[in-house]
């Protein structure tokens, strides 16, 4: 999974690379683009086009017919029943194509989520570093020690709290750039990248985590920890970002869909695949 994660952040820091100097619109309108394009590449591959052009065929047939023999009820009763099997037969053809498309879009929205949803801390800007610690560890027992650079600042000695098996810090950006806190837990180092006034679209990885698959899935822009130390993670509490348009503050999963879908229809004549 290391490999893959590796792998798949390379692929997309080269993506984004021409646009992290620029407003994250850039970024967001060009990764929408790229995933219409794969959606509608899949869709076309996997699914039975020649089926959706018949079910849509049937579905305009018996609504003209409804129009016409609006009058007779007992033509209306079966132009409705017909329209409801096409319907049927129709979200049939679809659902393969769509269950394909899930593996990819899941590992695109991981991605995106550290490039568009956290903003990196400013230079006076506060945030908690946490450590979740195991199940058989202690916060009251285990010595714990905080070391940073001189880019970050660290105001607070640690705050144990038991029941969470936590130990919590509040750090301050001091200088600009990216610097790694070291953790002293139980006499083991563990290191994490913290960011201070990053480039307007930068890749921000809010917590690093033990091996494991599914936590290695959703939280793969740093290398785990081992599973046979005390930490579980490392966690710093960024504050999330918005996008601006007109006045609104669109949180990015909602630019990326609208974006998206809007790309995928656009492109869908071009690119002759019945949707």
């Amino acid at each position: 999974m290391s490999v893959f994660n590796t792998a798949f952040n390379a692929v997309f820091d080269l993506l984004f690379f021409p646009f992290r100097t620029l407003h994250p619109w850039f970024g967001m309108i060009f990764i929408s683009f790229l995933t219409g394009l794969l959606m509608l590449f899949i869709f076309r591959r996997t699914s039975d086009q020649a089926g959706i052009r018949r079910a849509k065929d049937r579905i305009k047939a018996h609504l003209l017919e409804l129009r016409l023999f609006k009058d007779n009820m007992g033509v209306t009763w079966r132009a409705q029943g017909a329209i409801l099997r096409a319907n049927a037969r129709y979200i049939g053809y679809s659902f393969r194509p769509l269950l394909v498309m899930i593996v990819p879009l899941v590992l695109i929205l991981v991605q995106m989520n550290f490039w568009f949803a956290y903003k990196a801390l400013e230079i006076g800007e506060a945030a908690i570093l946490k450590v979740q610690l195991a199940e058989n560890a202690n916060p009251l027992q285990i010595n714990a020690v905080l070391e940073a650079p001189p880019s970050l600042a660290v105001e607070t000695p640690p705050l144990r709290l038991e029941q969470e098996r936590e130990i919590d810090w509040r750090i301050r950006g001091q200088s600009p750039g990216q610097a790694n806190l070291v953790v002293r837990v139980g006499g083991q180092d563990f290191a994490k990248t913290v960011s201070v006034t990053g480039k307007p679209l930068s890749r921000i990885s809010p917590r690093r985590v033990r091996r494991s698959f599914f936590d290695q899935l959703f939280y793969p822009s740093e290398k785990p920890l081992p599973t046979s130390l005390p930490v579980r993670s490392i966690e710093v509490t960024y504050p999330f970002k918005k996008l601006n348009f007109l006045g609104l503050r669109l949180h990015w999963l909602v630019a990326y869909f609208i974006l998206s879908i809007v790309f995928g229809f656009a492109l869908k004549k071009p690119f002759k695949v019945e949707i």
